[in-house]
């Protein structure tokens, strides 16, 4: 078995080149805070329009509910004033006649 002796790097990294890396990565790691901070906001919008959507949803169904219990009450309606109608229009034709 061989032991590899470590070597120092050729190439030194001077002060100036790993303060800047580090300022990268400082940069970095303030973009990733505010993509996730960006991510729960968005999280939380489309929490709140889906509830929102849901509240509509269920609005439509009453009201679609109601419209059609205002139609039927509506015909209703129209068949007790058209019966009424015939009534008085055999009223007023016995009348004539007679």
């Amino acid at each position: 078995m061989s032991v590899k002796v470590l070597e120092k790097p050729e190439a030194e990294v001077s002060a100036a080149e790993f303060q800047s890396l580090e300022e990268k990565i400082y940069r970095t790691i303030e973009l990733l805070k505010t993509a996730r901070e960006g991510k729960a906001n968005a999280e939380r919008d489309v929490k709140r329009v889906r509830e929102q959507l849901e509240e509509r949803e269920e609005e439509n169904e009453q009201l679609r509910s109601q419209l059609v219990g205002l139609r039927k009450e509506r015909e209703d309606v129209r068949t007790r004033v058209e019966k009424m109608l015939k009534q008085i229009d055999a009223l007023t034709s016995a009348e004539s006649e007679g």
